[in-house]
């Protein structure tokens, strides 16, 4: 049996058996409540109902699930087809090309043209392989100012097709796997791989122990159109194992240090012989990960950038200034191509500085005297000058359109103060967590949940105690149960906090048959629920009772099955026309499947309500009570729940000056002015210098103590 079939014959056995465990604790509940005394007034006929329908959908939904197992255990499960691999390399392609280009865009990478970096093959020979391993004849990769289309060419002509970037901090590793994934899909051929640029900090060998097995874990979160059903079954895993995906990891040396030669060598031991590979690190993390291993990356070519020279670093500056420059940008340039300004041209070696001085003084266009004040100090104080001055210069720059929305434009107006103050926050929240990623969802773990979590249980009790106080007449029981909810609740709601974001499909063309099935389930479930509530009366002993009984518990069945648990499964499942999944896209993924529980609970509270009325309960009452459950189900039910936990999250963070009260509309302005970049679902600083710089103490900052 593979390791997925154990996996879903495990998930149907305990779906069988947590149904029968509550349909037991339902049964317990009925026989509590119809022993409680005379006096209270109850007559218990609502809690049978409920229960029982409660017990009957969640045993009906455990055998319907094994059903399903059972059926398919047996059958062959159909190999994807070379049609089916290409469509899905095809569909994979589009989707990396279109998130990158637009992060090109954004952070001006080929505007007005790529920065001039010379890249040569790493002149320290204990980094990479022997040259015969690598590439047949002369290493590749010669010390010259080649364009990336020669890169891309050179990767190609490696035997492996394995290189590894290496360079100081600032020296363009990041852009240069950009420009080759994209140059890559650019010109990929049907047979090749199709590239995917993920960050190394993302990769957690403790959990996946193979580089295959984390690569098709990050193609289904990162692009959940490669799970859609015409696709066939696993189809990232299908890709990685088939070798169709050559990963572009970014980043290596942003892990600790043991975990960097972990990395490297669970690299050497996933990787087959014909498996593709691109790998980023600073020079001396790699170094030092090497020599702990005592072994290189196998087969990889390995190179480095050159320092930019100051005249080639003056003409790149030169042709990014505007048609009528600064007066003192001409005696700037002269300064730098003559040597004088040392600390200016040791920063403009590096794209990262470039690009500090074009963002801080160029496109301000404001007087870069300050340049050669500090160009002749020290190069750590222009760098950090420079990094102070960057937020404001690009507050100002970018500002919001004043029509419509425009794609790289912020659509917000946020103070330089606030961008810096909220940005500080999240960069020493990651360095305390040892993080690099700035995920929406995880800013629920920033802080402590327990307040939100009473609060929010205190309210659902209290909720419970009213339906029921309603229905029943009696505050003592209502009581008893809504402090039993609230108990349950807040044991529910801790959890909110650290799950991961859902996604919902609203996709209706050519998937509304894959409604029928979840029809049927909810016929057998509904049947399971009539059973039950014909059942019911004779074990009290009132089987006049059973046919209305039966019709009850079997409708409520029906109605909850379909309305909560098909819907939400169906809404889950994605479509291969998805598009490429982003941190916005993800937030509002999560919001729309929370809705749609929301809806599905509803339902199932006016079908509670039309059973209620027919039992000749007053219309008022019956509709406060199915409203109030249905509303309660529907946000309780389900596994995701973290745009929930977001919401109950933020307005705190707010109130102490951490995050805006619109934190997804801040990182979204964050990403389109620059300082932020998207890979897949999350956010993460542009450069890793700047977060440094951010995250440093400063006296009297707001968030240090946070």
């Amino acid at each position: 049996m593979s390791a997925r079939s154990w996996q879903q014959n495990r998930k149907a056995k305990m779906s069988v058996a947590l149904g029968v465990l509550l349909l037991a604790l339902t049964t317990l509940t009925l026989t509590v409540v119809t022993r409680l005394p005379e006096e209270w007034g109850i007559s218990a006929g609502f809690a049978q109902l409920l229960a029982m329908a409660t017990g009957a959908i969640g045993l009906g939904n455990g055998l319907v699930q094994f059903l399903s197992w059972w059926r398919k255990r047996g059958a062959a499960t159909a190999a994807p087809t070379s049609a089916d691999v290409a469509t899905a390399k095809d569909i994979l392609g589009g989707l990396v090309t279109q998130q990158w280009r637009d992060e090109t865009v954004l952070r001006s990478l080929c505007d007005p043209e790529p920065m001039p970096l010379p890249w040569h093959s790493a002149g320290r020979r204990e980094l990479a392989d022997r040259p015969e391993i690598i590439a047949k004849g002369t290493v590749a990769f010669p010390g010259l100012d080649v364009h990336i289309a020669d890169m891309a060419r050179n990767f190609r002509a490696l035997r492996s097709r394995r290189l590894v970037i290496l360079g100081g901090p600032g020296t363009g590793k990041t852009t240069l796997a950009v420009q080759l994934v994209l140059e890559l899909l650019r010109t990929r051929e049907p047979d090749e791989p199709v590239p995917v640029l993920l960050s190394a900090a993302r990769w957690d060998d403790r959990v996946y122990q193979r580089l295959q097995d984390w690569l098709a874990a990050s193609l289904a979160m990162d692009y959940p159109a490669l799970r859609a059903e015409d696709l066939g079954v696993d189809m990232p895993e299908t890709l990685v194992a088939r070798g169709e995906v050559l990963p572009v990891i970014d980043g290596l040396d942003e892990l600790p240090d043991t975990a960097r030669a972990d990395m490297l060598n669970a690299l050497n031991r996933s990787m087959y012989e014909t498996d593709q590979l691109i790998l980023t690190c600073r020079t001396e993390q790699f170094a030092e990960s090497v020599e702990e291993i005592g072994d290189v990356l196998t087969a990889a070519a390995v190179i480095e950038p050159q320092p930019m020279s100051p005249a080639a670093a003056a003409d790149y500056l030169e042709a990014c200034l505007p048609p009528r420059p600064h007066s003192v940008w001409p005696h700037v340039l002269e300064e730098l191509r003559k040597g004088t300004v040392p600390a200016l041209s040791e920063v403009t070696s590096t794209s990262l500085g470039l690009w500090l001085v074009r963002a801080t003084y160029i496109a301000p266009r404001v007087d870069p005297s300050p340049l050669l004040e500090l160009g002749r100090a020290g190069a750590a104080e222009l760098h950090d000058h420079l990094c102070d001055q960057l937020i404001p210069a690009l507050v100002s720059t970018r500002t919001p359109a004043d029509g419509p929305p425009q794609p790289f434009r912020p659509q917000h107006r946020w103070t330089p103060e606030q961008v810096d103050r909220w940005l500080t926050y999240l960069s020493r929240q990651l360095a305390r967590n040892g993080m690099h990623d700035v995920a929406w969802w995880h800013l629920a773990r920033y802080t402590s949940s327990r307040t939100v979590r009473i609060g929010a249980a205190i309210a659902i009790g209290a909720a419970v105690w009213l339906a029921f106080g309603l229905l029943t007449g009696e505050p003592r029981l209502g009581a008893m149960i809504g402090l039993f909810s609230a108990l349950v609740a807040e044991t529910l709601i801790g959890s909110w906090f650290t799950e991961s974001p859902g996604h919902a499909d609203f996709h209706l063309r050519g998937r509304l048959a894959e409604l029928l099935p979840a029809l049927r389930d909810g016929l057998i479930v509904g049947a399971l629920g009539a059973i039950v509530g014909w059942l019911m009366p004779y074990a009290s002993r009132t089987p006049e009772f059973a046919p209305t009984s039966s019709a009850q518990i079997g409708l409520l069945s029906f109605v909850g099955y379909v309305a909560l648990l098909s819907l939400i499964r169906w809404v889950e499942s994605p479509t291969a026309d998805l598009t490429a999944r982003s941190p916005r896209s993800t937030w509002q993924a999560d919001r729309n499947l929370t809705a749609i529980r929301i809806l599905g609970g509803l339902v199932v509270g006016l079908a509670t309500t039309s059973v209620l009325l027919y039992s000749a309960l007053p219309l008022a009452m019956t509709i406060v009570v199915g409203l109030v459950l249905g509303l309660l189900f529907g946000l309780v039910l389900g596994r995701h729940h973290a745009w929930l936990a977001y919401k109950l999250t933020v307005p705190r963070l707010a109130t102490k000056g951490m995050l805006p009260l619109r934190a997804m509309d801040f990182l979204d302005d964050a990403h389109r002015l620059g300082l932020l970049r998207t890979e897949g679902p999350y956010y993460q600083f542009r450069h890793v210098e700047l977060q440094q710089h951010l995250a440093r103490e400063r006296v009297g900052s707001p968030g240090g103590g946070a």
